[in-house]
């Protein structure tokens, strides 16, 4: 063998070690992250936030590829966020949680845990005074990308009904408000018609809002025949259709529509309480459809969730 043979063979025996030392310690890494993965859910679960936080951190960059470190971060981060506090601190929380939830997607653009959560968080911020009218219109396009990646789920419709709702009972007041302020002698009770040219500019502006809320709470139910939740908000949709509509006939149907809904809702409420319950059907009545308000409950089933589960 040459003198460069043997220099050859010596730095490839060395590149191999190098490669053995790399791959023994980016194995070490993986396990430590799931390690301090699973610490961080204990230490959520006992209501020490920070230390979870500082866990999943850790967890994420020790290994990158471990998906539901950034989730849980994410989530964690969501979770400390108190909807209607108009704080600064509050609102970093809120934008935190979606940075977070926006670098999985990123990785995986498809990922409907990382979506709903940003439909969530975006839904619960632009409730939060002033009100930005933006922000709910930006939520609607998360749950509307949720309906394309997985149309047969009924909460993405629910939500769009929601925000649709949302909208216009607000613009419907701020039209009564105003009415009211330039018609002292004559004013418009909250149940009252709308005057004529008051329905008008409502129907116009925001008459499309609400068909669009309609037909997407219909679809919710048609999906989930049950889902009373849906059906509340379908109800409160009809009463803002039923500002919008010319004739008093019509806005009598609409508003009869929406008491029917009311009947049925309480129907099956009552029904649900005549009903033997299991203790994981008790976490879903507990757990509504919003991602956001499932956090705890997801965090209490442990680290074990596989990747890209869904937590709504």
């Amino acid at each position: 063998m040459t003198y460069c043979s043997v220099r050859i063979a010596r730095r490839g025996a060395a590149l191999a070690a190098l490669l053995m030392l790399a791959f023994a310690a980016s194995g070490c890494n993986k396990l430590k992250a799931r390690d301090l993965l699973n610490k961080g859910v204990t230490a959520f679960k006992a209501g020490q936030s920070d230390t979870a936080i500082e866990n999943f951190k850790r967890a994420r960059d020790l290994d990158p590829t471990l998906m539901n470190a950034r989730l849980y971060l994410a989530t964690a981060y969501a979770s400390s966020y108190i909807p209607g506090a108009p704080s600064a601190e509050n609102k970093a929380r809120g934008e935190q949680a979606i940075q977070e939830f926006q670098d999985v997607l990123k990785i995986d653009p498809n990922n409907l845990t990382a979506i709903d959560g940003i439909g969530s968080l975006l839904f619960q911020m632009a409730g939060t005074p002033p009100v930005n009218a933006q922000g709910f219109m930006d939520s609607k396009k998360y749950h509307q990308q949720h309906i394309q990646l997985k149309p047969e789920d009924p909460e993405p419709y629910y939500w769009i009904g929601v925000i649709d709702w949302t909208l216009a009972f607000r613009d419907n007041g701020e039209l009564r408000l105003d009415y009211n302020k330039n018609n002292i002698k004559k004013q418009v009770k909250q149940d009252d018609p709308l005057p004529a040219t008051v329905r008008t500019q409502y129907a116009a502006k925001d008459g499309p809002l609400i068909d669009e809320g309609v037909s997407n709470l219909q679809k919710a139910i048609s999906l989930k025949p049950d889902y009373d939740d849906a059906m509340a908000y379908l109800n409160l949709l009809y009463r803002q259709k039923a500002d919008t509509a010319e004739s008093q006939a019509e806005r009598d149907n609409l508003r009869k529509q929406a008491d029917d809904l009311v009947e049925k809702v309480k129907e099956i409420k009552q029904k649900r309480l005549e009903q033997p319950q299991t203790s994981s059907m008790r976490l879903m009545r507990r757990c509504p459809v919003s991602f956001f308000r499932c956090t705890i409950s997801v965090f209490q089933l442990g680290s074990s969730l596989p990747q890209g589960h869904r937590l709504a």
